[in-house]
């Protein structure tokens, strides 16, 4: 129960990885706010959260809207007093797009709700985290953009601005005692399942570049160790780029 008395915000909480999380910290004594798009969905995290003995409430929005990010701690400030901990986890990804066919739309949509979404949630916990001596925001990045593969350019774009506002967050607001830092997690998410079940051979293919040999586990791999990223066991790191992938990218 590191984590009582604090306060989380998980964006994209109401499944997949944003769920794990949501669950994980919860279990470790936070209170959680979830956000998301899905009423039905966060409502589902909101209940197993309470059937465990925690405290949540949900946000319903559009990340991509500066006004959802004000909301969600507003909310945050008012049922709970205030915020500690920030989750950058919501993210639209749209395939199978080579650059030079990338339009508006596809781009307002990715970046919107990846680098946008997660810089207005930055913004409007910043000055809640100041005044209460500190805070840990968690931001999400991505292996694919570090490799750059092809027809996920507005995607790359998206988690690489993700990368760089996290490290310059990270020099602005140090002396405010808030760490920023960024996980790159390789997990068998429902989409990376169906991904498995659709193209066996080519997940097959991508197991063998895993040294550990499996996708990660949402809950035992990736959301345990956010929640230990946001606890004083790790205070001292900021401005890191963590690489949850089973070491699939080795850097020298």
């Amino acid at each position: 129960m590191h984590l009582s008395e604090r306060t989380a915000i998980v964006t994209g909480g109401g499944q997949g990885l944003g769920r794990a999380i949501a669950l994980v910290l919860a279990e470790r004594g936070a209170r959680v706010v979830v956000s998301g798009r899905t009423q039905s969905k966060l409502e589902d995290v909101v209940a197993e959260v309470q059937a465990a003995g925690g405290e949540a409430v949900a946000v319903v929005g559009d990340v991509a809207d500066r006004r959802m990010a004000q909301a969600t701690v507003a909310s945050a400030v008012r049922t709970f007093g205030g915020v500690d901990i920030l989750v950058n986890n919501a993210q639209t990804s749209v395939p199978g797009v080579r650059v030079a066919d990338i339009d508006d739309e596809t781009l307002g949509r990715v970046f919107g709700s990846g680098a946008l979404g997660t810089l207005y949630a930055m913004q409007a916990c910043y000055p809640v985290m100041k005044e209460r001596g500190g805070g840990c925001i968690v931001n999400f990045g991505s292996s694919t953009a570090i490799t750059g593969d092809p027809t996920f350019g507005a995607y790359v774009m998206a988690k690489e601005a993700v990368r760089g506002i996290s490290r310059v967050a990270a020099r602005e607001w140090g002396r405010d005692n808030i760490r920023v830092n960024v996980v790159c997690p390789a997990a068998l998410t429902p989409s990376a399942a169906e991904f498995r079940d659709a193209h066996p051979d080519a997940f097959t293919q991508m197991l063998k570049t895993v040294p550990l040999g499996r996708m990660g586990d949402e809950v035992d791999d990736i959301a345990r160790a956010v929640a230990s990223l946001a606890g004083d066991d790790l205070r001292y790191l900021t401005g890191a780029t963590l690489m949850l992938d089973g070491g699939r990218l080795l850097f020298p």
